[in-house]
């Protein structure tokens, strides 16, 4: 066996599953087809949601001093994403290569086996593993794994290698990209109408900036490459009348608006995370934090199937959990393209848009849609709004220490939150002590929190609540055989 876990592809989605298996301790291979790091960045940004979930793993502070913003939009409608409650915001222009960077050394620090040059060629699987051909600089080798993850991007060969179906939309119009230093840009953060088209740019520092411009009936062309900067920057003036063609191109490519989703994020004993999983319009900044997002959801329960703790249906829920993640995210993005893209028949709709965001209900539902922050798991019925939800915040005092709800999850294990001192409950919970961390705490700071009136909360490692008390301490029992497996046999005979 060459790995437990291969997965295809160091972007973002790769390294962080590679990194929440490792957590774990399963035996993880990357491979990627490209020979080193690129400095090309298609994310510029982390949603609210992807901040928070660095947080829990301790990876925050790899980032430095990040800018944070309140500001976001809807389809260049102007947002306030300061509406949504919450200890962290939104960072900006933080480029997709810094974030690779740190993934990847966390991931190699973990024990990641990273092999660059080696490229994905074909599967079959074989019983209860998975072969696979690679091209290497030595010639082709042939790897054995318990599953196989596809995280290589929008043209994913294992996607096509495997048959998933991929239904959608086929792109309707191109729009061109380029990151350009040695010149000023008007900031045009969330994009400005013209009458043949849209631009949008932004300062990416360091003196860089990006312009992207969509040119209104321009169809997508099939590209060998990249575009020139000369058809960027000719686009720009026909659109703007400025002339950025003196600029020093860094970075040169095309997108879609093409919208796709496979039927099924996993066959078998092979799944698909991320763009792989999913592409659309890149509106908001949301297709690299939602890949994150997936690969933290499939990270745990592979782990759990492979660890023999959970039964392999738990991986069944990754499909039923981030395939819906992922049709809401297609939906909006397509909302948002029609606001984008639409010419002056799209006007109405963009004026109706901006006088129900002035509503703080619509501006926080529509906020907390692009922010990542709308997700909630089917985890089970109950009185407690945390049910499905993401854990908030808390500040405690653990062991006379101070704490936080986000620092227990930095291991990447489940935690039973005990906030009463409830030594029954410990006790419920002891059969699964080797699986969960077991914390008695006490919040801190006085004044409401987001857990009044909750006495306990069991998180998954992916930081979202799966059982809240008060509460049936059946439904506990419940709640961590579902997620965890069955307890210890000694222990459920005690």
């Amino acid at each position: 066996m060459s790995a437990s876990v291969i997965i295809t592809g160091a972007g973002p989605a790769g390294l962080v599953l590679a990194g929440e298996l490792r957590l774990a301790g399963i035996d993880v291979v990357i491979l990627e087809r490209l020979s080193g790091r690129t400095a090309e960045s298609r994310g510029i940004g982390l949603t609210i949601r992807t901040v928070e979930t660095f947080a829990q793993r301790g990876l925050l502070r790899r980032f430095g001093d990040i800018q944070t913003s309140e500001q976001g939009h809807f389809g260049g409608v102007p947002l306030d994403l300061g509406v949504l409650d919450g200890a962290y915001r939104a960072a900006k222009t933080v480029p997709q290569s810094v974030t690779e960077t740190v993934l990847e050394n966390w991931a190699l620090e973990l024990g990641a086996d990273i092999r660059r040059g080696h490229e994905f060629r074909s599967y079959q699987e074989e019983g209860a593993s998975v072969v696979v051909r690679v091209g290497t600089p030595a010639g082709e080798r042939t790897l054995r794994a318990d599953y196989l993850v596809g995280a290589d991007g929008g043209r994913s060969s294992v996607r096509k290698a495997g048959g998933f179906d991929f239904p959608g939309n086929a792109a309707s119009t191109e729009l061109l990209l380029a990151d350009v230093r040695g010149i000023e840009v008007t900031p045009r953060m969330t994009g400005e109408l013209l009458s043949g088209g849209m631009v949008m740019s932004a300062p990416l520092g360091g003196g860089v900036h990006r312009v992207i411009v969509g040119e209104r009936g321009a169809p997508p062309r099939r590209r060998g490459g990249p575009p020139s900067f000369q058809e960027v920057a000719d686009t720009w003036k026909r659109l703007t009348g400025d002339d950025i063609s003196h600029a020093e191109p860094v970075w040169v490519s095309a997108f879609t608006d093409a919208a796709r989703q496979v039927t099924d994020y996993r066959r078998s004993r092979v799944l698909l995370t991320g763009d792989a999983a999913h592409i659309h319009l890149p509106a908001g900044g949301q297709g690299m934090n939602t890949s994150i997002q997936d690969s933290v959801n499939l990270g745990w329960k592979l782990a759990a199937v492979l660890h023999g703790t959970a039964p392999e249906s738990l991986l069944d829920t990754y499909h039923s959990e981030r395939h819906e993640v992922g049709r809401q995210l297609l939906a909006n993005t397509a909302a948002q393209s029609q606001l984008i893209l639409g010419g002056a028949e799209a006007q109405p709709l963009r004026d109706v848009l901006a006088e129900l965001i002035r509503y703080e209900d619509v501006s926080r539902h529509l906020a907390a849609k692009v922010s990542g922050l709308a997700i909630r798991y089917d985890v089970g019925s109950g009185p407690n709004s945390l049910l499905g939800a993401r854990m908030p915040h808390l500040e405690l005092t653990v062991r006379g220490r101070p704490g936080s709800s986000t620092a227990l999850l930095h291991a990447g294990r489940g935690v039973l939150l005990d906030l009463a001192d409830n030594p029954y409950l410990r006790r419920r919970a002891a059969g699964w002590r080797e699986r969960i961390d077991i914390v008695t705490a006490t919040p801190r700071g006085g004044g409401r929190t987001p857990l009044d009136g909750t006495a306990a909360v069991l998180i998954r490692p992916d930081g979202y609540v799966a059982w809240a008390g008060p509460g049936s301490h059946h439904d506990l029992s419940a709640a961590l055989d579902r997620w965890f497996g069955p307890a210890r046999r000694e222990s459920r005979e005690r």
